[in-house]
């Protein structure tokens, strides 16, 4: 073990000490908190091996898979072992800023590989499994990649992905594919890991192609504290403590599966749980959740609604907190959780570009609808898009004159776009957000989803949210559908929720619920059943609806499958 408790280390700890003894006094964790901002810093060494020389038996990391078998592995056991898996990619040729292209699903070897790259000074560019080749050849000829550690199912995608860089395979049996190296062949290097020098804090950690839903992805950079770090924010909004066990449904090579999978749980000493299932099913998530002791537990909004068409009362021992990420929760799935599990889901907002900077936290009143407070650490201002303003509407910026060690480093090779999000002094995130007067966020939109209907500003989440509220719609999308007289008008694409038929009596009941519900300007006039396209970490794609959308009602013809309010009823 190769711990280095340092007054980085210190420094660390008493911030989250302090975040965590005021874990629900917001006003008193704000005033007093200030970020650690060492020059030098490596998480791997620094603080992860010093909590695994402080508690070596507790578990890091736990992960159950759909046949009940279950994987544990300690605070101990993997600071040795990623100290060896350093030493044996230090043979292979790693060194400090090469970049390594990390391609696996939820396995241990994940875990290893983060911690033994953060070690070595090496830059981590996750991916999902779920990449095509196309998309794995702009990752390593934009990442500049000299490394991919992949899973045995994916080395095939691999073969159309030209390049010089070596090829290592996780699983899989046998002698390894030409051109690849087994992984499994690292336990014969040696355990004494010894570091080529410190890891100066701006140099760069991880390089996250971003979704992408209205164009080709960026490319984030992140730094050896602005996620190791910048996560004490997370830890304040989740309300991790040490010991807890925490659940996040998310997929690894996404910006969330390092938020609440890696950096969070063990800034926290807290161990990371996995449920390893190939298909969703919400009895069997409760049951695995209740056998576990699952004390913290993060989801995003597409299966806390699978979960309310459940019997929430199938886990008889709640998380303590529960969250929502990725998109905001609408009111009615909250309400529901709070009748079932008597906990309140607490949304909170970040990016991949920062970690998370406004959250309803722990022990603070949550008004529903709204992403709640800025956290400890971020300054929070609404910036109007037309005036420059700083006011209670607009864009959602962060005030660069004191910038959060949780905002990224810039776009990696982009000068023009990284310039174009730090303008006049402010981040500009491209979400749209509205303040009352006790401080709460209500999110409306990204910047390029608000649209104009007969000369009124529509946010599609609010219509969203009222639509969700129908026993009906399991999900639903609003965009602009073209209008001859109102310029636009709002539609609605609709997921149904099981039992319901997509017909035009089922359409005309979430129209007329919509209407009683809305004002008459935000009335939804159209309606389609589909499935939504969705960017591969899930996020609604609805640039594509309104693509669609502008193509059908060039000449506004009448489209097959899409139901009208005026032909559904009658005057």
């Amino acid at each position: 073990m190769t711990a280095q408790r340092t007054e980085a280390t210190e420094a660390i700890e008493r911030a989250r000490d302090f975040l965590t003894a005021n874990r629900t006094d917001l006003a008193a964790a704000k005033a007093g908190f200030s970020w650690p901002r060492p020059a030098e810093f490596n998480w791997g060494l620094e603080w992860f091996d010093v909590l695994a020389q402080q508690h070596p038996d507790r578990p890091a990391l736990t992960i159950v898979e759909e046949d009940g078998s279950t994987g544990s592995w300690t605070y101990a056991g993997l600071s040795a072992r990623s100290d060896q898996l350093a030493n044996w990619l230090r043979e292979l040729g790693v060194t400090r800023g090469d970049r390594i292209i990390l391609m696996l699903s939820n396995q241990v070897e994940l875990w290893e590989t983060i911690l033994a790259a953060i070690k070595l000074g090496a830059v981590v560019i996750p991916a999902s499994t779920l990449l095509a080749a196309a998309d794995l050849r702009d990752r390593v000829q934009r990442g500049n990649a000299k490394f991919v550690i992949a899973r045995d199912a994916d080395v095939t995608t691999f073969a159309d992905v030209p390049g010089e860089f070596t090829r290592i395979r996780v699983g899989g049996t046998g002698d390894a594919p030409e051109g690849w190296r087994n992984y499994s062949d690292s336990v014969g290097a040696a355990t004494d890991f010894t570091p080529d020098g410190p890891t100066p804090a701006d140099a760069t950690l991880l390089l996250y192609f971003t979704s992408g839903t209205t164009a080709l992805p960026k490319l984030v950079e992140h730094t050896h504290i602005s996620y190791p770090i910048g996560h004490l924010s997370t830890i304040y909004w989740i309300g991790l403590q040490p010991g807890d066990v925490h659940l996040n449904i998310s997929s690894p090579g996404w910006a969330k599966h390092a938020w609440s999978n890696v950096f969070a749980p063990w800034l926290a000493g807290a161990t990371v749980f996995l449920y390893n299932y190939n298909r969703f099913d919400a009895r069997s998530l409760m049951r695995v959740m209740g056998e576990n002791h699952v004390t913290t537990f993060c989801a995003p909004p597409t299966v806390w609604r699978m979960l309310i068409q459940a019997d929430l009362s199938e886990l008889t021992t709640p998380p303590r907190e529960a969250l929502g990420a990725g998109e905001p929760l609408n009111p009615e799935v909250i309400d529901q959780v709070r009748k079932g599990w008597g906990v309140t889901i607490r949304d909170g907002f970040g990016q991949t570009e920062t970690t998370l900077a406004v959250a309803n936290t722990p022990g603070q009143p949550v008004k529903d609808g709204s992403m709640g407070r800025p956290l400890p650490g971020y300054p929070v201002v609404l910036v109007d898009p037309a005036t420059g303003e700083v006011g209670d509407e607009g864009e959602i910026c962060l005030d660069l004159s004191d910038r959060p060690v949780g905002l990224m480093a810039g776009y990696h090779g982009d000068d023009e776009r990284t310039a174009e999000a730090m303008r006049d002094g402010y981040y500009h995130t491209g979400d749209v957000g509205s303040r009352d007067d006790d401080g709460y966020i209500t999110y409306v939109g990204r910047a390029d989803d608000v649209f104009k209907a007969s000369d009124y500003r529509i946010s599609p989440f609010e219509l969203e949210s009222v639509l969700i509220e129908h026993p009906a719609v399991a999900e639903a999308a609003v965009v602009p559908s073209p209008d001859p007289l109102r310029l636009s008008v709002p539609k609605a694409y609709v997921v149904l929720a099981n039992g319901f038929s997509p017909d035009a009596a089922t359409a005309r009941e979430i129209l007329g619920y919509a209407r009683e519900h809305l004002a008459p300007y935000k009335w939804i006039r159209r309606l389609e059943f589909a499935e939504l396209p969705k960017t591969i970490s899930g996020k609604i794609r609805r640039v594509e609806l309104r693509g669609r959308e502008n193509e059908l009602h060039a000449g506004d013809a009448t489209v097959d499958g899409e139901f009208r309010w005026e032909d559904l009823v009658t005057d």
